[in-house]
Formats: structure tokens, C-alpha cells, sequence
């Protein structure tokens, strides 16, 4: 097991402090920005569409005969966009 450890000499509580602050900003950003970065207007399959709903294919395949979700189609594959199945998503009154 690896430890890590930091000796503190010299500083003051708001030396310190500020130290804190900018190392947990820093992360803070980073995490942010990985979670941001992702790219919604990439194409979807039918299987990673309903993985990311969390629904069942034939409900996927209900929903887009509705047109409830919008299907978009090259040979007799069938692709979805990420950014308009987001949209799709309606907040629900409490």
C-alpha cells in the first residue's frame, strides 16, 4: 500500500489555506472538464440507445414508431443521436 504524505513547514493557517483552495479548485476543474467533454451529437446504436435510457429494445422500438425518439438509418441500420435523445427527456411535474 502506498502512502502518501506532505510536511507542512513555514506555512501559515492562510498560507495553508489558500494552498487547500487552489489544490481542490484545480481537481474540481479537472473533474468538471471530464465530465463536459463528452460528445453529444455522436451516433448511437440501438443497443447503446436503450442501455442509456434504461429500457427494454422493444420500448426503444415503440417509442420510435410513435415518433417519440427520432431513428436515423443508413442501409437497413438504424443509428440515433445522442444530443436529440437528451432533448427527448421532459421534466416531470412534482
Amino acid at each position: 500500500m502506498v502512502q502518501n504524505s506532505i510536511i507542512v513547514h513555514n506555512l501559515n493557517v492562510l498560507q495553508f489555506e489558500e494552498l487547500l483552495k487552489s489544490t481542490v479548485k484545480e481537481q474540481f476543474d479537472n473533474f468538471k472538464s471530464n465530465i463536459t467533454n463528452t460528445n453529444d451529437d455522436e451516433l448511437l446504436t440501438r443497443e447503446e440507445t436503450y442501455k442509456l435510457l434504461k429500457i427494454d429494445s422493444s420500448t426503444l422500438w415503440a417509442w420510435t414508431k410513435k415518433g417519440k425518439i427520432k431513428a436515423y438509418g443508413i442501409a437497413n441500420r438504424r443509428y440515433y443521436i445522442k444530443s436529440e435523445i437528451l432533448k427527448c427527456l421532459i421534466p416531470l411535474k412534482q
